[in-house]
């Protein structure tokens, strides 16, 4: 079996990359386990010092690596070159902070001594898409190192390369021969790994089908895992909304990573009052966007990260249109050089209950516009839905968007008056079939270690 790397622009095969076979993976987990062993006793000290190196090395390598996303799913270089800065901002997040998340917290009791530890599982297996190929690793190689746990990696399939230059990254930054590896393998073969005794947990991200499946196969062996899954994130614009701001902000996060983000803004819920200039003004932001080859400068989206995603995105364009959807941008297949998986930014308005695109995600440059009657209607539509990953609200009333922030929108993370976003400081996740557990933060870097009571009488 072998794994491809195809250019996104022009469908040409970049490099093919032979897989694992089933005895290379039984020994890369043992490996991995046996690093473990040592990796575990030591100190945070010096667990912080190879994060910071390799923090070093990521942004001393950071146009390298853009170019290497761009070849491989698209990604535009200015864009990448920030997802590798921040892949280095988590590094130090926790090289600055693990060790005061992870320290013993005393907890008075009738023992003389008594206190909750904070001590490493082992091995830990993440299954991560391509979205984002360098930061959803990093968002778990980084607090997983430092809590002393070692790393297994199956990556998407379309990005072997990046699989493998992460590990690399590990290797150079003075990290112990096997403390983080890559798995070379397809889907198929996860279940084995999943299954072997010396993997202790699971951390996916990627669509709720595959976490369903992973879930219930760890669920099986009673593993822990942390799953982050799709969204069909709600954005709610109040008549008393800034709406240039507004309008920007929807705009930018629509076509983050060319709309292939679980929180990218998908469902614009707008006010009566506010709708027809607020998609006036949203129309043009979206129309600003410069789609092109994501090696040239000034370019905003690349292509879809494949021709299949980009058909089948096209598909669910043209089946809302159908269910009684309009169409006021987009919609179509652009001509640009290569035109592999390029798609242009949509817009669908009237929306409604009912149409596919009310419930479904859509991943890719297409948004949805629905109206609301006022700001509880526009509430529960946010609400009706089986995922709950990321939500926003946008009015000029500070105390107002809190609060509906804080205890009415059925999210995971809500934001007021700004697009939502990762942040190494923040806990990252979803509710309902958007998934469970955190990561980032002290929250993420506790999810994954034992938590354990020592009492001395």
């Amino acid at each position: 079996m072998s794994i491809q790397a195809i250019n996104p622009v022009n469908g040409k095969v970049i490099k093919t990359y032979k897989a694992d076979t089933e005895q290379a993976v039984t020994r890369k987990v043992e490996q991995t386990h046996k690093a473990w062993l040592s990796w575990r006793e030591t100190t945070f000290a010096q667990r912080a010092g190879m994060l910071k190196k390799l923090a070093e090395n990521l942004r001393s390598r950071k146009d390298e690596l853009a170019a290497l996303m761009a070849k491989e799913m698209g990604k535009p270089l200015k864009d990448g070159v920030a997802e590798i800065e921040k892949c280095a901002s988590v590094c130090d997040y926790y090289a600055e902070n693990g060790a005061a998340f992870l320290a013993d917290k005393p907890i008075k009791t009738d023992a003389s001594k008594s206190y909750a530890s904070f001590q490493p599982i082992g091995v830990v297996l993440a299954i991560m898409p391509w979205n984002f190929p360098f930061w959803q690793v990093f968002r778990f190689l980084a607090p997983g190192l430092m809590a002393g746990n070692c790393g297994l990696l199956k990556h998407a399939s379309n990005v072997p390369g990046c699989a493998l230059v992460i590990e690399d990254l590990v290797k150079t930054s003075g990290f112990p021969p096997h403390v983080f590896q890559t798995l070379m393998i397809g889907s198929k073969a996860v279940q084995n790994v999943i299954a072997h005794p010396l993997v202790k947990a699971v951390t996916l991200t990627g669509s709720t089908e595959a976490g369903i499946k992973v879930a219930q196969q760890a669920g099986s062996l009673i593993k822990k895992t942390v799953l982050e899954l799709g969204g069909n994130d709600p954005y709610i614009v109040l008549a008393d909304a800034d709406l240039e701001k507004a309008a920007q902000a929807c705009a930018s996060s629509r076509l983050i990573n060319n709309g292939q983000s679980c929180v990218a803004a998908k469902r614009f819920i707008l006010v009566k009052s506010i709708e027809k200039e607020f998609t006036r003004l949203f129309k043009e932001k979206m129309m600003q966007k410069k789609t092109g080859d994501p090696f040239e400068t000034g370019i905003d989206l690349g292509p879809m990260a494949r021709a299949d995603l980009r058909d089948e995105l096209h598909e669910q364009v043209l089946s809302n249109i159908k269910a009684g959807a309009k169409c006021i941008l987009g919609g179509t297949i652009p001509a640009v050089k290569g035109n592999h998986a390029f798609y242009t930014p949509t817009i669908l308005t009237g929306v409604k209950k009912g149409m596919p695109a009310y419930s479904e995600e859509i991943f890719g440059p297409v948004a949805l516009i629905i109206s609301a009657r006022d700001t509880e209607q526009a509430i529960s539509i946010a609400n009706d839905t089986s995922f709950g990953l990321g939500a926003a609200v946008f009015t000029q009333d500070g105390s107002l968007g809190e609060e509906i922030a804080r205890t009415q929108l059925q999210a995971g993370c809500c934001f007021v008056n700004s697009l939502v976003k990762s942040d190494p400081r923040l806990p990252f996740g979803g509710v309902n079939q958007s998934g469970y557990g955190r990561e980032l933060s002290e929250f993420g870097i506790h999810e994954f270690v034992n938590i354990k009571t020592v009492y001395v009488g």
